[in-house]
């Protein structure tokens, strides 16, 4: 496991669309600490930053482009077959690049929200919103892994879901927050540090049981499905 875990982490990060993610938290960062210099005040900025921008486009889509390259790339360039010759059960393949995509998600996110959600209210707030980061990490690279491994074209089909489902049907249609894993983050965060700059209709047990079983059920997916690909990694 912890082979797959290394040649894993290294082909990540030698690939240079990860490396494109990094503006991303680093604008985040940027507004805050602009907005902070301004002294405009947190209820006005704090929502578009740590919301719109944080939780709604920096997280989903690191999470995205991480979590479809750990396996997806691998697939699409013929690089799967050294892994998928070793004499490796498939939850001994799927577990270890899970834990390589949540843990760069998790990292690349956790430092920028963190220090854009102590500038806007407090540390408690910026460790908060860290570590529902975290947990919405493995959700989502759960689901982009799986998505790596039923479709083709899983970053398209991803953005569908970031985009359409949590952004636009999020805000106008208030039954789609309950299968949003955004909203599911902004509740977990909201009850470690209750603030007015967070808010959502979806509580915190609902947002708890939905994370861990959009989590295990989706390796489980991605498990299944890597067991019906051949050493050319095509499926059968």
């Amino acid at each position: 496991m912890s082979t797959v875990t290394w040649i894993t982490t290294r082909g990540l990060f030698g690939r240079r669309r990860f490396l494109m993610l990094l503006p991303l938290p680093a604008v985040l960062v940027a507004l805050a600490v602009l907005c902070r210099s301004l002294e405009v005040a947190p209820a006005d900025w704090g929502p578009p930053v740590l919301v719109g921008l944080g939780l709604a486009v920096v997280l989903p889509v690191v999470s995205l482009v991480v979590g479809t390259g750990v396996l997806g790339a691998e697939i699409d360039d013929g690089t799967v077959v050294h892994v998928l010759t070793k004499p490796l059960p498939r939850w001994q393949i799927v577990l270890p690049k899970l834990a390589v995509a949540t843990g760069v998600s998790a990292a690349t996110v956790a430092v920028p929200i963190f220090v854009a959600g102590l500038l806007a209210d407090s540390v408690r707030l910026g460790g908060a919103l860290a570590a529902a980061s975290a947990l919405g990490a493995l959700a989502y690279s759960a689901l982009f892994l799986a998505m790596s491994l039923l479709t083709r074209r899983p970053v398209l089909l991803g953005l569908v879901y970031v985009l359409i489902w949590e952004g636009l049907l999020g805000r106008f249609v208030s039954g789609t927050k309950v299968l949003s894993i955004q909203q599911w983050v902004i509740a977990l965060a909201d009850r470690s540090a209750p603030t007015d700059l967070l808010s959502t209709t979806v509580s915190v047990p609902v947002a708890a049981v939905l994370t861990g079983l959009v989590a295990i059920g989706f390796t489980a997916l991605a498990v299944d499905r890597l067991r019906s690909f051949s050493i050319a990694g095509e499926t059968s």
